[in-house]
């Protein structure tokens, strides 16, 4: 069977959508998870919070299909990454689990009851369902740059050897800390352009201030510690690119400033780290001056640029092991078959249009700001 693209052009392209699929998921779901995350904080009586809830409470369902594409994709095309990284991460996956559970059932009974006590556990807990995701999201993102404490047999079992525990570094966590001040900051641009103009826009700059600050400081550090910090892997032998798919036929070391390589063979791709720091500093810009459109562009173009960096500098790794470096996965020995990854491509080309189309149309349809006046009236909001 002749396919329309040979195999490392396709493992290209899957590394590309799975890019995609997680800056989309960033930028729609981030959203939500950083006015979840400002809650308790920007809103102080119960009419405030119900404009908050109801400002991401239409769609926040619809944007989690990034978080599920994200997931299905992985599996599909990178049937190793996804074995390694659920079985390793089992309890990580889990909190966040246990934590994005926290937020239909906050959605949906929180209002059920007047009594104050009641509402004021269910916004904590849509708190928790925005913050602890965020952060451990980070967090995860850690662990890969500096390495994953797995290894594979020659039958290609997978065995962990790390800890729950052992997830939480200086690095980590802020990494953990740097996404969330990157939510933050997206949480606060949206509610600015979604609330109408009073005392919550104007806690939700404040905060968005702090975290575009944040966002700088945190993004300039965890360059600073990739550059000159003990880490990056580096393959040392040649590779068929279009070879099978055994994570063994690939030799690797660890290399303190390897993750900076493909920026001096490719300076195109400082496209990536700019957009980081300039998007974080139109958003700071935009939030002081209350240009509300462009502090929300630039708070998603700083989005874009963060998890853009992080899979620049890494290609072609995915998932780098930290105790034998020769285990690790790359675009080029963990992924599926040629003709998965085909018909796995014509169907994204199908229906990730449709997803957009539907996406675009919900948002134009509910575009609007939600005022006190609004939630007042209507009982059955949120």
């Amino acid at each position: 069977m002749d396919l329309a693209y040979d195999y490392a052009t396709l493992r290209v392209i899957w590394w590309g959508l799975m890019g995609v699929l997680l800056i989309g998921f960033a930028l729609t779901d981030g959203w939500d998870l950083g006015v979840a995350s400002l809650l308790p904080f920007v809103a102080r009586t119960d009419v405030e919070r119900r404009m908050v809830i109801n400002a991401i409470g239409p769609t926040w369902e619809g944007n989690q299909v990034w978080f599920i594409l994200g997931g299905g994709a992985i599996f599909a095309a990178w049937p190793f990454v996804y074995a390694v990284s659920f079985s390793g991460f089992y309890l990580a996956m889990f909190v966040v689990l246990a934590a994005l559970i926290l937020r239909p059932v906050g959605f949906k009974y929180r209002s059920k009851k007047p009594d104050p006590a009641w509402r004021t556990r269910w916004d904590w807990a849509l708190f928790i369902g925005g913050f602890v995701p965020s952060l451990v999201f980070g967090v995860a993102v850690g662990n890969v740059l500096q390495g994953v404490p797995f290894r594979l047999d020659s039958n290609l079992r997978a065995f962990y050897d790390g800890s729950f525990f052992g997830l939480f570094t200086p690095f980590t966590l802020l990494c953990g800390l740097l996404s969330v001040a990157m939510i933050v900051l997206h949480g606060a641009a949206f509610l600015s352009i979604k609330i109408e103009r009073g005392p919550v826009h104007d806690r939700a700059r404040t905060f968005g201030t702090v975290a575009a600050m944040l966002s700088l400081a945190l993004f300039a550090a965890g360059w600073a510690y990739v550059a000159w910090g003990d880490m990056g892997f580096r393959i040392t032998n040649t590779v068929n690119p279009a070879g099978a798919s055994n994570p063994l036929r690939t030799t690797s070391v660890q290399e303190a400033g390897a993750w900076l390589a493909n920026y001096k063979a490719y300076p195109w791709m400082m496209i990536a780290p700019a957009l980081g720091f300039a998007g974080a500093a139109l958003a700071l810009l935009g939030i002081r001056a209350k240009w509300e459109v462009p502090a929300f562009a630039g708070s998603s173009l700083s989005a874009f640029g963060i998890i853009a960096t992080v899979g620049l500098s890494m290609f072609p790794y995915i998932l780098p092991s930290s105790v034998d470096p020769t285990s690790s996965l790359t675009v080029w020995n963990a992924s599926s078959s040629q003709t998965t990854l085909f018909i796995m491509l014509v169907v994204t080309i199908i229906f990730l249009p449709l997803v957009l189309l539907y996406t675009a149309w919900v948002y134009r349809v509910l575009w609007g700001r939600v005022t006190s006046e609004e939630v007042g009236r209507n009982p059955h909001f949120y």
